[in-house]
């Protein structure tokens, strides 16, 4: 794979010039929207010499991006209402992000239980073996039928499911994610505006001009020569209101929710479960010791930033769980929830679960300089879509040059400095926890192996020239020292406890409350950060 690392000397570097406020900013490509499809755009494109300018008016992943289920997949269930070309699509980019950054992202067998009152064994066997090949294998095995009373997965399970199907796909930190597209892009040159609005856009012949406010209220004029609307949940009114453009695409704005629990089972697999509504829900591993149980698919008539779970959503998702473990999943269990709204095209489907996740790129340049605008779209095929957004911007800027990133590593992912040349991406990942145990024995293993999966081959820009535990800073909180909080500060965009605690890691939910009070204050007392509305619910 190519090199990520900002020094590679082969890098494209169109740097947006600095201006001071009040002047003039001049870039080729604004963007609007810094969740996973705006920050992936920018990346492709910074790569390919274009000048960017992205704008995100709250933080980083704040929205739909930071709430998905955390998985790459395919989306087995989508094959039901025959949407192979996404399914395919989807299937091809795993094992392409797996080998990206393994640190982030990495293989997760799921286990199905059968149910006999709903699908039948042919059905799930025609499935999984289209799921085993519509798309090329090399690292995730196929699919199997199992034993639940001999499988380590049968055992939290009612003893009444004895025959399961195990199939592979992908796990992924999703904030994460967004944070090492954003990285890469500004190491290609683009600027990254986070706490900063779009609140005008005006379409000349020759391209576009822009006011931005930040958070404390001082404007700066874009200059751009095309403007890409990937405001997720917001593109059409961002296109109506701010970009004063008409006749735009009609967004179905649908409402997924999840809860966390206490660990429900031991072993490494996941589960999906088949429910009478003919939905699934996921239950997974996570965090060491919680799991993870979602989606729901809820029409969201709120508005469009405040997305919170509700009573209803979590007694569905503790009743179908119920169904499936033998030890019910009761509301009192759930120690905390996160929602987002899922910005999908407006098919007509009276089902929300039907609507199709796929993605529509529409290119405008009628009306003078180019506006793309990107509807609906899934996390796993992010890069894909980043790249066909480029091959449709490109050309009409004069640009030409083509796709880069479907061999390049994300930011930490080439662990090569530290294993040598890359194997496997769950291998991969394993001796590189080894040898940065082996190079910092004074490194505590459970801050050593977060870091590891957090930060991969960039965690040498946290530790830097330390040799002990006290040249990392005082312990702001367990297992967060002043050292990593000032390398998200400087590196990552992170201005608030909500930024460090929730997006850039989750040790919001391993901390109790004082503690969490404690990283406030010591951001408070370096940068007065600003509060944006999360999609989730405090902790308790």
């Amino acid at each position: 794979m190519k090199p990520s690392d900002p020094t590679a000397a082969s890098r494209p570097r169109v740097a947006v010039p600095a201006t001071p406020h009040g002047q003039p900013l001049h870039c080729d490509v604004l963007i609007v929207g810094g969740g996973i499809n705006g920050c992936g755009i920018a990346r492709d494109l910074s790569g390919r010499g274009l000048g960017i300018v992205l704008c995100e008016k709250d933080d980083l992943a704040q929205h739909t991006s930071s709430s998905s289920t955390k998985l790459i997949h395919g989306g087995l269930r989508y094959l039901e209402h025959y949407e192979f070309s996404l399914v395919r699509k989807a299937l091809q980019e795993r094992e392409v992000l797996l080998k990206s950054a393994p640190h982030i992202m990495w293989p997760l067998r799921f286990v199905m239980p059968h149910d006999r009152s709903l699908r039948p064994v042919w059905m799930i066997r025609a499935g999984l073996f289209l799921y085993d090949h519509l798309a090329r294998r090399e690292v995730l095995p196929a699919s199997q039928t199992v034993d639940l009373r001999r499988h380590p997965a049968g055992t939290p399970l009612k003893a009444a499911y004895t025959r399961g199907f195990v199939y592979s796909d992908g796990w992924v930190d999703d904030a994460r994610l967004v944070v090492l597209n954003a990285l890469d892009a500004q190491a290609r040159g683009a600027a990254i505006l986070t706490r900063t609005r779009c609140v005008e856009a005006r379409r000349g012949p020759a391209g576009w001009e822009a006011t931005l406010v930040d958070v404390e209220g001082r404007r700066r004029a874009v200059q751009a020569r095309a403007l890409v609307n990937a405001a997720g949940p917001w593109a059409e009114q961002f296109l109506r209101e701010h970009a004063h453009q008409r006749g735009t695409k009609a967004l179905r704005l649908v409402k997924g929710s999840h809860i966390v629990v206490r660990r429900l089972f031991d072993h490494p697999y996941a589960y999906i479960f088949q429910n009478p509504d003919k939905r699934i829900i996921f239950a997974i591993p996570y965090e060491g010791a919680y799991t993870l149980i979602g989606t729901t698919d809820v029409e969201h008539l709120g508005p469009i930033g405040q997305a919170h779970i509700d009573d209803g959503e979590i007694a569905y998702l503790c009743e179908q769980a119920s169904r499936y473990f033998a030890r019910p999943v009761r509301p009192e269990d759930v120690v905390w929830t996160y929602a987002g709204v899922r910005p999908l095209l407006d098919d007509a489907s009276g089902d929300p679960s039907a609507v199709t996740r796929d993605y529509l790129l529409e290119l405008d340049t009628t009306g003078g300089a180019p506006l793309l605008s990107v509807w609906g779209g899934k996390i796993t095929t992010f890069r894909k879509l980043a790249e066909e957004a480029a091959d449709l911007l490109g050309p009409a800027l004069g640009v030409r040059t083509p796709g880069w990133t479907e061999g390049a590593f994300l930011p930490g992912g080439d662990l090569s400095a530290y294993i040598g040349a890359p194997q496997r991406p769950d291998q991969d990942f394993e001796r590189f926890d080894a040898e940065l145990a082996r190079r910092h024995p004074w490194l505590a293993p459970a801050m050593r192996r977060r870091w590891a999966r957090a930060y991969g081959a960039r965690v040498g820009l946290l530790i830097g020239d330390a040799r002990g535990p006290a040249d990392l800073g005082e312990e702001v909180a367990p297992g967060l020292p002043e050292a990593e909080l000032e390398y998200l500060v400087r590196e990552e965009w992170a201005l608030s406890a909500d930024d460090v605690l929730w997006r850039r890691s989750k040790l919001g939910l391993h901390l109790e409350p004082p503690q969490r009070e404690a990283v406030e204050r010591w951001m408070a007392a370096r940068l007065d950060p600003v509060h944006g509305g999360l999609t989730e619910s405090p902790a308790p």
